[in-house]
């Protein structure tokens, strides 16, 4: 199992390019389901997690080839299969995706209720909800969610609480309902706009794109498109919040900075010296860096998954800052890690207190997810001495060679084997 090794205390510099969104490829390689004829998606970031979905497409009888540079084709002539097996999706929670497409086009799908990140309660209802308003009949056993239907009818459904694949699930299978569906208290998240982006090139009719109320007239049948993947937000984000670490002029390019308005904002808030264009950030390290809190909310908030790496941020501020957590209840596992390198941070509920500047010392840690990874390898960034990071197939299930990026950016990182 692959570990990195970061020695502290090398300032960053220079210019890296942003990979396409994990968010987003996820959702639109589950929308090939859709049509029978061929999808091509462009800048596909190579992560573990989109192998994952190659292979579930792959077993359910979908076409797929690999095009240079980052390009992929998907063309789902005729399934063999309805079913995705635990087997394979017990590593990837955006697997429940392929539920609404493959009960709209097929009228049959039975998927094994998904893993991924342990960082909270993230429930199927909102799912299965949303594709009995639209007629599927859903039971759940075994540990699977099976849906049938002879044919999907448009209808009126509101979501209980903001879920984005619950809202990419319910707009695929509505493209070819009968009638319209009318979907509220949608995610406004940038990747459901770009789902449905998609979706219109293949021929569906959406309106509300970007709105928390999403229209959306069924058709018969929808067809090939070629399209783009967006840059990972997520991504620019955390090698943003690298540069205001330990930068000396750091320039992310290949972005877009109007999707991360909450985290500039807050970043200028506690004096991070940057400049933003249409499709690029330049930032540095400031001489004084000071303290802010944030609260997690969908977007147009603060993002869950850069909590994380803002409160690793926040360690090297003067002063105290409270991070609030709205979204998932488990989200503060790296909090023990991020201690043992000498952070002093308090949890109390779904708030973390961090104290500081406090002097970071590399040590041993475990990734407990995704995010958690992100930000122990920018904690050892600043730290003094040698930090290692165990457990990062948990990085590279939505980081596309985040090590690479960092060591061209001058930072003393590598990756050693099992």
């Amino acid at each position: 199992m692959d570990r990195i090794r970061i020695t502290g205390g090398r300032p960053l510099r220079g210019c890296v390019h942003v990979s396409g969104a994990k968010n987003a490829v996820l959702p639109a390689l589950a929308a090939s389901l859709l049509t029978d004829a061929e999808i091509r998606l462009d800048r596909v970031p190579a992560v573990r997690d989109v192998e994952t979905m190659l292979r579930v497409l792959g077993h359910l009888g979908v076409d797929t080839e690999r095009q240079a540079g980052a390009g992929v084709t998907l063309r789902a002539r005729s399934l063999t299969d309805c079913e995705a097996p635990w087997d394979l999706v017990r590593t990837m929670r955006a697997s429940i995706l392929i539920l609404g497409p493959l009960v709209a086009r097929h009228g049959r799908a039975r998927v094994s209720r998904p893993g991924g990140c342990a960082i909270g309660e993230r429930p199927v209802d909102f799912h299965v909800e949303a594709l009995r308003a639209l007629g599927a009949q859903v039971s759940q056993e075994h540990g699977y969610l099976e849906a049938r239907s002879d044919g999907l009818r448009g209808a009126a459904f509101t979501f209980e609480r903001v879920s984005v694949t619950g809202t990419e699930n319910a707009l695929m299978a509505a493209c070819l309902a009968r009638g319209e569906t009318v979907l509220g208290n949608c995610a406004r998240e940038p990747e459901v706009t770009d789902l449905a982006q998609l979706l219109i090139g293949m021929g569906a009719r959406i309106e509300g794109l970007g709105t928390a109320t999403l229209r959306i007239t069924g058709v018969e049948s929808l067809h090939g498109t070629r399209h783009v993947i967006p840059p990972d937000r997520i991504e620019a984000g955390t090698l943003i919040v690298a540069g205001a670490l330990a930068g000396e002029d750091v320039e992310v390019e290949g972005c877009r900075p109007a999707d991360l308005q909450a985290l500039l904002e807050r970043l200028r808030y506690c004096g991070v010296p940057l400049t933003a264009t249409d499709s690029a950030v330049l930032v540095r390290r400031p001489s004084v860096l000071g303290a802010g809190g944030v609260t997690t909310a969908p977007h147009p908030g603060f993002a869950t998954d850069l909590q994380a790496q803002f409160m690793v941020l926040m360690t090297q501020a003067r002063g105290a800052s409270v991070i609030r957590e709205t979204i998932f209840e488990n989200r503060f596992m790296h909090v023990q890690e991020l201690r043992r390198m000498g952070a002093r941070i308090r949890v109390e509920g779904h708030d973390a207190l961090v104290e500081g500047p406090t002097d970071l010392s590399g040590a041993p840690v475990t990734a407990t997810d995704l995010r958690a990874s992100a930000s122990l390898v920018l904690a050892g960034l600043v730290a003094a001495g040698e930090t290692i990071v165990h457990r990062v197939y948990h990085l590279d299930r939505g980081y596309e060679r985040l090590d690479d990026k960092l060591r061209l950016l001058g930072a003393s990182i590598e990756r050693l084997g099992s």
